[in-house]
């Protein structure tokens, strides 16, 4: 059984994370083929928003602690730097996560750990009434280290960041939401056609511009203000080309012909 799934629906990637009984636990086989998916999305031109979700009733419950963790007890300095490029869930969190195509995360129950550093890794999350997110990493004697504190400062803030990564405390959906962790929550029942919603109002944008922004979005992170505008700059208007689609959105603007897409 394919521990990951890969279908393209309408321009829409699905990945879904395929180790229903252990709660999605992500072992080297899941990680090596979500690697694999995350680069046939990057590389697919039929595909322009993935959505990634759990099977069964979690999202990701982290890694797989029975061969996970094992092999970094007498990890030497060299496998260290090695896993500096490759980071969790494939890449998406450190290695891969340069794809300037959106990605949605669709959480249904648990993203614990490594899956909530998932989760965070992606543009989107859409959280089911039933999501739960939690770093237990301190629990068992660690803290995050694919991005899971770097992006719970830069999404949430210092306080939030202290708050979860210290405590190891799980919050809810609707915490999760107040605290700005995630976009939208819905009935559990709703949450793939919620996603699939968001990814429709990112469809109907110009792909050239959106990918332009999201990497210029990664590329100010941190940098100071005139380091910020420039880059700014010579992103935008760079990123216009020949001005043929430019053109032809203008037109259905004053034509009264663009409209949002249904449902959003």
């Amino acid at each position: 059984m394919a521990k990951v799934l890969y279908e393209t629906r309408g321009r829409i990637a699905y990945l879904t994370l395929n180790r229903p009984e252990v709660l999605n636990a992500v072992d080297d086989e899941l990680d090596d083929a979500l690697w694999r998916a995350w680069a046939a999305f990057d590389a697919d031109d039929g595909a322009d928003v993935a959505i990634v979700t759990g099977a069964g009733r979690a999202f990701c419950a982290g890694a797989d602690l029975d061969t996970w963790l094992p092999k970094w007890e007498h990890a030497n300095m060299l496998d260290l730097r090695r896993n500096v490029g490759r980071g969790f869930g494939g890449g998406i969190t450190r290695g891969q996560h340069r794809i300037y195509k959106p990605v949605i995360a669709a959480v249904n129950g648990h993203a614990i750990g490594g899956g909530f550093e998932i989760a965070l890794a992606c543009d989107f999350r859409i959280a089911a009434e039933s999501a739960r997110f939690a770093s237990f990493e301190v629990r068992r004697g660690l803290h995050q280290g694919d991005g899971g504190i770097v992006r719970l400062v830069a999404i949430a803030g210092l306080a939030v960041a202290l708050d979860l990564a210290l405590t190891g405390r799980m919050v809810g959906a609707d915490e999760a939401y107040r605290l700005g962790l995630v976009n939208r929550v819905v009935p559990d029942d709703r949450l793939m056609e919620a996603a699939e919603e968001l990814a429709g109002r990112l469809l109907a944008n110009s792909q050239q511009a959106l990918r332009s922004a999201k990497e210029t979005i990664l590329d100010v992170i941190g940098r100071p203000l005139d380091d910020a505008l420039r880059l700014e700059t010579l992103n935008a208007y760079s990123s216009v080309g020949d001005f043929s689609e430019v053109n032809e959105r203008l037109r259905a603007f004053h034509e009264k012909t663009d409209r949002d897409p249904p449902g959003v």
